[in-house]
């Protein structure tokens, strides 16, 4: 479990804080400090250039401290005011606003790439898998089976969206246990609507992980694999990343409205407990799996909460409107509320990963 966890953090927060680090060395940033991890250092090396190169004690992050960049809200301070013009022109808060902001915005986009990068490849070593949205037989009992679905039908859309094939038609129902859809069916000559709930079922993987999902209670006609070319391969690759991150923003929105129990949130403790199970079925479960952690790296740092990188890109799309920066004080409360709630949510997320090991019965 150990190793799988740091072979999916380690290098992932790596590449992260390489995005950041790249781009401001690109835009003449001088970086004081590139640690990977957090608190006491356990050991490191100074380059040529200043930078400490460090790994710390608490893998749970990384983080690159630029000159410059001297309180949690990136905002001049009089330490950085009395620094030498020479040696504050190669700073971080002296760089104008659009530098600053595509420095922050390097590491989620850095992870993207390689989630992207990942995806491609298995799209161009295996080809895409093909499958229409063909009923090829409705299990007995279910609820496919009460609405009437039959062998030969073909599902035309969902709630209006089109469903060109069957992952499209998978990915409108799978993730939405419980809900009211419509769907369009076609049979023969003739086309209608369906009124269907989705009902919610509890999957279990071979590893004995619970997982609410919803399902039809259909089956698809065989499908087949079509090989695609390097251009294609890459257009899925940042298809099927954009639809993971879809599901991961209607995950959250379903635990807000309640739609799903807070228990699905999952933290450290639970990355570590898949990382070990994936790297157990073999490197090509390993290697999907730590794309979606990619994904989830970006999508998470990219949510608009001060202290993350999209809280910092909130403020600078603020300063770009506003022709001038938020005040300091202001934000200064922000990052101290924001860094509240994410070090709240930390230890709420850790708890619950505690509590859902086999350990205490769950």
């Amino acid at each position: 479990m150990i190793a799988g966890f740091l072979l999916v953090l380690g290098p992932l927060v790596t590449i992260h804080e390489l995005g950041h680090y790249l781009v401001g060395r690109w835009f003449g940033v001088k970086a004081e400090a590139f640690s990977i991890g957090f608190g006491k250092e356990l050991t490191g090396w100074t380059d040529k250039r200043g930078t400490r190169w460090k790994l710390s004690a608490i893998p749970l992050g990384g983080y690159v401290q630029f000159a410059g960049d001297m309180n949690p809200a990136s905002q001049p301070s009089q330490e950085w005011l009395d620094l030498p013009e020479q040696q504050r022109a190669s700073t971080f808060q002296a760089k104008p606003l659009w530098q600053r902001a595509l420095i922050v915005a390097a590491g989620p986009f850095t992870n993207f790439v390689v989630a992207v990068a990942i995806l491609a490849a298995f799209n161009l070593a295996y080809g895409k898998l093909v499958i229409p949205p063909v009923v090829a037989a409705v299990a007995e009992n279910s609820a496919a089976a009460k609405a009437g679905f039959r062998e030969g039908d073909r599902i035309l859309a969902v709630d209006g969206y089109p469903v060109e094939s069957f992952d499209r038609l998978r990915d409108r129902v799978v993730p939405f246990p419980d809900y009211e859809i419509v769907l369009k069916v076609k049979r023969g000559d003739r086309v209608f609507d369906v009124d269907f709930r989705i009902p919610s079922v509890i999957e279990r993987d071979r590893f004995g992980n619970e997982t609410r999902i919803g399902r039809l209670g259909i089956m698809s006609v065989p499908g087949e694999f079509v090989a695609v070319g390097p251009l294609e391969a890459v257009s899925l690759g940042v298809r099927q990343t954009g639809d993971i991150m879809v599901m991961m923003g209607q995950g959250i929105v379903q635990i807000v409205t309640g739609k799903r129990a807070v228990e699905e949130l999952g933290g450290p403790i639970k990355i570590a407990k898949y990382s070990g199970e994936q790297l157990s079925l073999g490197w090509q479960p390993f290697v999907y799996f730590v794309a979606l952690i990619s994904i989830n790296l970006a999508f998470i740092n990219l949510l608009p909460i001060p202290g993350l990188d999209g809280g910092h890109l909130a403020f600078y799309a603020s300063e770009a409107i506003r022709r001038k920066p938020i005040g300091p004080r202001s934000q200064e409360w922000a990052y101290r509320t924001g860094i509240g709630f994410v070090l709240a949510l930390m230890v709420f997320v850790t708890i619950n990963d505690i509590a859902s090991l086999p350990l205490f019965g769950s």
